[in-house]
């Protein structure tokens, strides 16, 4: 069975269509999801999901899209709640240069900030880096934590390598089945097993056959197939290193 290591089903395009979605979900072979919530609404949300389902666990964090509302209130709640059953990881955390709404001075030190606790913590973090794998690297190699996940690993084999030497896992999402993917063909195809992850970043990156439509957790079904496809082994061995790789890194 699959363990869709980041998807979105806390937001609004999933309203009133939990049930459904997780029955699809389990149709396709999916049997654990980590459901992330990166602000006040989502994050309550996640938490809500985790509390109802057994399948399901929570990873929350502050987005580095919405670092400039980060407050030492925020900070002291999201304490409070990552102590709370279920929650697996602390996430996502990270850097975007892309929507890039707040100075990169204030999106590392809440990126720092949120570090730290998953320190003290003992939790492992899930990152969000876009536009910003260099600084994103150097940040975390500064930093001690303990393990974590590059989301939606965009990157090559080189930048892939690095996160590897820092002791990350690497998780692919829809994008490893786009045709001119290349990069991430080579990724999936190099990538160490046992650091391998797989998601969908629903309702966010559909794969091949359904991009450009809502993702869901069902599709991760095709993440799967493709990664196993590159990697010339069963779809199978995929599902099942992928799903134990998740659950040591989730302490499951």
């Amino acid at each position: 069975m699959l363990f869709d290591t980041h998807t979105h089903i806390n937001v609004s395009q999933f309203d009133g269509e939990v049930d459904d979605v997780l029955e699809r979900a389990y149709e396709h072979k999916v049997s654990q999801l980590a459901v992330v919530g990166f602000d006040t609404k989502t994050i309550k949300k996640s938490l809500e999901l985790s509390q109802t389902y057994d399948n399901i666990y929570s990873i929350i964090g502050w987005h580095p899209t919405e670092a400039g509302k980060y407050t030492r209130e925020i900070e002291r709640t999201l304490q409070e709640q990552l102590a709370l059953p279920k929650v697996v990881a602390l996430g996502e955390i990270g850097l975007d240069y892309y929507w890039n709404n707040d100075p990169k001075d204030v999106q590392e030190n809440v990126f720092r900030r949120q570090i730290a606790i998953a320190r003290e913590m003992n939790l492992p973090i899930s990152i969000h880096t876009r536009e910003a794998m260099e600084d994103t690297y150097k940040i975390l190699k500064s930093e001690r934590f303990p393990g974590g996940i590059i989301h939606s690993f965009s990157g090559n084999i080189d930048d892939m390598q690095r996160f590897l030497d820092l002791g990350m896992y690497i998780s692919l999402s829809g994008v490893v089945t786009f045709k001119k993917a290349y990069d991430l063909h080579e990724v999936a195809k190099q990538v160490d097993f046992d650091k391998l992850l797989i998601e969908t970043d629903a309702p966010y990156l559909s794969p091949v056959p359904y991009r450009g439509k809502r993702n869901e957790p069902a599709y991760v079904y095709y993440v799967a197939e493709k990664i196993a496809q590159l990697r010339g082994c069963s779809f199978e061995d995929v599902a099942h290193q992928t799903s134990q790789n998740a659950r040591k890194l989730f302490k499951l």
